[in-house]
């Protein structure tokens, strides 16, 4: 029976619930996604171009946790709240609260069930649509590599349904402890805020400060680190909910004491309508601008992070390095367009590699410079044998090393005349630099190159470590494009948490309205004119949020500028933030139609 009322409760509000839905199906569709991704290791085993990928997303799992948990807490309180007056009617009726209880805690599972499946199978396809570009971008095999993923599904299901099942178990706390009299008024008490002058300019003051001590916390986040996170943490989200608490109020104080505004078509009945419910819009929207925040530093550190692909591959000095080339090999080599091509000889005894001096002066070796304060990637100067010293301040031994294989790479370098060159009794081995006067144009033979290269050597992993331009592609395109799917879809995931949040509140407040546009309605005010009146209370609505959260995000750049996580944070910013607001904007029209459809007449 009580599984009955809970169908029958979720089908009487399942419009309503629809736009919760939203956002917990996209939440456990891309949870899912990065699990299947990070945790499938055959097919990271044989890829390893695939390796660090996985570590991305895990971190993206995590952080993606945390922010759902805090959203199905938040919008299980929407869902509850809609249900308070039938909660309080079955009371009243003599319904004992351990059944109501049960009622809510079904209700909630059931829910949370349904968007769960729905957000698997969505999750399965997002993962076969990115696993499939993450290949094609890595250039990796898609052997072993499957959209369903049962050790992933089954982690997203455990986590969902303990998140759904604490969310119940809340929701039954609340109503055990809400008068009976309070549950049936929860819907018609509306919430007059006086507005004490001197207390809205302390708030206004202090929440001003603490955003400023956030952002300059972010930008001095390379000195501080795990400090300044937790200082910026506390004070951005401290200073987001006063400056809301108290600078919006007193906005609309202001705006209805300005009588050429507020005369002005419905302007009055708009600010009446918002100081209505001011004290829930302000917690509401305080929380709405963090996620506003989170879900655009999401995107634009994204696309960001792959657009330094080039910049973190450009720093290495050459573009292959070839180890006894065969004739199979320089043939290969001979379709690269090449810029400049160098031979070296070395002899290897036990533990030392000898090379010969003079051909160092004849062909300049790079040699990586000692790392400055700020540095982004490694920086490299030609060098001659002659100032191949001891004392040099350039580190020409490290860099030689790790040009060579690896069983060769940890061994002491020595430089010799060609005379004691000769003498030493050990094979002569041939070490060949090749720089290509563009690296992405030959990008293909390179690679080519580079595998036989390899192949030859019985060397299955990237030998240089970033030595060569290529070595440097394979690792950072391998982590910066895992960074930059992590970050579009954590953006996405948070935008449909922080549109459905908003939207839900908006209209569930709608049926309350109707009553008062019909009446302006009955005494001839315009259609055109409500429906003006719609667009601008919800476009404040939106609005607000909007500009504090990229105000947010400007500053919040800082914290990838000073650490070199992102040197070129700022460069093409309007790109990631063109996309989420056209996404943004889409989402305010849905929720003006959708509420003009319930207020207006037909």
């Amino acid at each position: 029976m009580l599984f009955k009322l809970s169908l029958t409760g979720i089908k009487s509000r399942f419009k309503d619930y629809l736009v919760l839905f939203s956002g917990l199906v996209m939440a456990a569709a891309i949870f899912y996604m990065f699990e299947a991704l990070a945790t499938n290791n055959s097919f990271i085993k044989a890829n390893s171009t695939f390796s660090l990928a996985p570590f991305v997303f895990q971190f993206g799992s995590v952080l993606l946790a945390i922010i759902t948990f805090v959203y199905i807490l938040y919008a299980n309180s929407f869902l509850l709240s809609m249900r308070k007056r039938d909660y309080g009617l079955f009371m009243m009726l003599g319904a004992k609260s351990g059944k109501l209880g049960q009622l809510i805690f079904l209700e909630t599972v059931a829910i949370g069930a349904l968007s769960l499946v729905i957000g698997l199978l969505v999750g399965v396809g997002l993962t076969a649509l990115v696993g499939g570009l993450l290949i094609q971008r890595l250039d990796a095999t898609s052997a072993h590599f499957n959209a369903f993923y049962l050790p992933a599904m089954l982690v997203t299901v455990i986590f969902f349904l303990i998140l759904f099942v604490l969310a119940a178990l809340l929701n039954q706390r609340v109503l055990r402890k809400t008068p009976v009299l309070a549950l049936l008024k929860s819907a018609a008490q509306p919430i007059h805020v006086q507005v004490n002058p001197i207390k809205t300019v302390i708030q206004i003051i202090f929440g001003l400060a603490c955003l400023v001590v956030g952002y300059i916390t972010m930008h001095m986040i390379g000195t501080l680190q795990i400090l300044g996170i937790a200082v910026a943490l506390v004070t951005i989200v401290l200073g987001t909910y006063l400056v809301f608490d108290s600078l919006f109020t007193w906005l609309l104080t202001r705006l209805k004491r300005h009588e050429n505004f507020a005369s002005r078509g419905l302007n009055n009945f708009t600010l009446a309508q918002l100081n209505f419910r001011i004290f829930d819009y302000n917690r509401m929207l305080a929380m709405v601008t963090l996620l506003f925040a989170l879900a655009l530093g999401a995107i634009t550190t994204g696309m960001g992070f792959q657009k330094n692909i080039r910049l973190f591959t450009e720093s290495a000095p050459y573009d292959v390095v070839l180890h006894d080339p065969t004739a199979k090999v320089n043939q290969a080599a001979a379709k690269i367009k090449v810029k400049q091509q160098d031979h070296y000889t070395y002899k290897v005894t036990g533990t030392t590699v000898y090379f010969v001096r003079e051909q160092f002066d004849a062909q300049p070796i790079y040699a990586q410079k000692p790392w400055q304060k700020k540095q982004v990637t490694a920086e490299y100067q030609l060098i001659t044998g002659k100032q191949m010293t001891a004392r040099s301040p350039l580190r020409w031994q490290s860099s030689l090393q790790a040009l060579l294989l690896p069983q060769d790479s940890e061994k002491t370098i020595t430089l010799v005349d060609q005379a004691a060159f000769t003498q030493i009794n050990a094979p002569t081995h041939q070490l060949t630099t090749l720089i290509a006067h563009d690296f992405f144009a030959n990008l293909a033979a390179i690679k080519r190159v580079t595998q036989l290269d390899q192949r030859q050597n019985k060397v299955s992993i990237n030998y240089s470590m970033g030595t060569t331009k290529y070595d440097a592609y394979q690792m950072m395109n391998g982590l910066l494009s895992g960074f930059e799917f992590m970050g579009f879809f954590l953006g996405v995931a948070f935008l449909a948490m922080l549109a459905s949040c908003l939207m839900f509140k908006i209209l569930s407040g709608a049926a309350s309205d109707r009553l008062r546009y019909r009446m302006l309605d009955k005494i001839g005010t315009r259609q055109r004119l409500l429906r003006s009146a719609i667009a601008k209370e919800i476009g404040v609505l939106f609005l607000l949020p909007g500009v504090v959260g990229v105000i947010h995000v400007l500053f919040g750049l800082q914290m990838f500028t000073t650490t070199s996580l992102l040197p070129n944070a700022y460069h093409d910013l309007w790109l990631p933030f063109l996309i989420f607001l056209v996404l943004y904007g889409l989402y305010y029209l849905l929720t003006v139609k959708l509420y003009q459809s319930i207020v207006l007449k037909k």
